[in-house]
């Protein structure tokens, strides 16, 4: 997916704190490395954790990295407005996304 979101040019956000969540090793990480070096990284500043958290408090979930994902989705405009999210918990994504209205298509990986 992102192979192909890169070749038709689509704008690849990674909160930050996703990445936080899958680096480990930096000597091991080259597929990631290269992946992140085509993504637009968005920062988990202040206002994005105290967003995030209290979109956590409405939810009843602690993610605040999920949480995270869901504010930059619904801040953000895609091509004819579909935005796609790639997560493995899409029980609480889709709680996250549909308290803040967004109609974001989600995607299991």
């Amino acid at each position: 997916m992102l192979k192909t979101a890169f070749q038709d040019g689509d704008a690849v956000l990674v909160p930050a704190g996703v990445i936080g969540q899958v680096w480990r090793d930096s000597n091991r990480q080259v597929v990631l490395t290269r992946t992140l070096k085509r993504c637009d990284e968005v920062a988990l500043d202040g206002t994005m954790a105290r967003v995030a958290g209290q979109l956590c408090d409405w939810v009843g979930t602690s993610d605040v990295i999920d949480a995270s994902v869901a504010v930059v989705a619904s801040t953000t405009e895609g091509p004819d407005n579909e935005i796609l999210v790639l997560t493995s918990d899409t029980a609480d994504m889709r709680n996250l996304l549909s308290t803040v209205q967004n109609k974001a298509r989600i995607v299991r990986v």
